[in-house]
């Protein structure tokens, strides 16, 4: 058995709200491997639980990033600098549409919630990875990973906008890995199936859609944290060194259905 280690290896988790986020997940497991972390929070009300989680990693940097401030990215990104010196891989778990625009049509979304639902699940990636850039070609290279969703590739029922925005992150992950991979920077996206995470609640008919994911998949069953984060972590080692600009379906082979 080849184990991973990621020690002398840094890395930024965005995206982490509560334990059953899918990036704590991920920063979980990279930490195991050895891997030095910086953890995001969005704000003053999830920054009491970020750090109590970040808390139990050994020597994380924890500081705030609303990945919609151009400020605030850059001061994250000096902060990384400050301490790290250098940046291995960066995870973005990030994701957001209204309520109102996700309990519609999306024929009926609205041009601010197609909007916030863009910049917040799509254009961040972009922002992020371009900040990223300069320490990562410090370092010699390096891995950045997103999370999407297969209403990405076909239609969920109560995606609706969110699809369109995965969408456009999905074809951001392809663009990225083009401009990026010049200088040994690669970029792929894990496409999970359906989560009890936070950002999942809030989608209309969740459960149901977790119960079909169930009695449909081929391994009949859904996944769970730890078979998303060994992803994660193996696209964030070496051993993922061939690997860019793919989207790598986590999801009990749900998407592999046609009927």
């Amino acid at each position: 058995m080849i184990a991973i280690d990621l020690s002398g290896r840094t890395g930024l988790v965005v995206g982490v709200a509560d334990k059953h986020s899918i990036a704590w997940g991920i920063a979980q497991m990279l930490a195991e491997a050895g891997a030095r972390l910086a953890i995001t929070y969005q704000n003053e009300r999830l920054e009491k639980n970020v750090r109590e989680l970040a808390g139990t990693l050994s020597d994380a940097l924890i500081m705030p990033l609303d990945v919609t401030d151009d400020a605030q990215i850059e001061a994250a990104f000096a902060a990384i600098g400050r301490e790290f010196g250098r940046l291995d891989f960066l995870v973005h778990a990030v994701a957001f549409a209204p309520r109102e625009d996700l309990s519609r049509d999306f024929v009926d979304t609205s041009r601010e919630g197609y909007r916030i639902s863009q910049e917040i699940s799509a254009y961040s990636l972009a922002a992020l990875a371009r900040a990223a850039r300069p320490w990562m070609k410090e370092a010699g290279g390096g891995s950045i990973v997103t999370m999407t969703y297969y209403g990405a590739e076909k239609v969920v029922a109560g995606y609706n906008v969110m699809g369109v925005a995965k969408a456009a992150l999905e074809a951001a992950v392809r663009y990225l890995a083009n401009d990026l991979g010049p200088d040994n920077i690669r970029v792929n996206a894990i496409s999970a199936g359906p989560m009890k995470t936070l950002a999942a609640r809030g989608i209309p008919g969740f459960m149901g859609m977790l119960k079909h994911h169930e009695e449909k998949a081929p391994l009949r069953r859904r996944v769970d944290m730890r078979e998303l984060a060994g992803t994660a972590l193996f696209l964030c080692s070496p051993l993922g060194s061939g690997i860019t600009g793919e989207v790598i379906h986590v999801d009990a082979g749900y998407n592999i259905l046609g009927l």
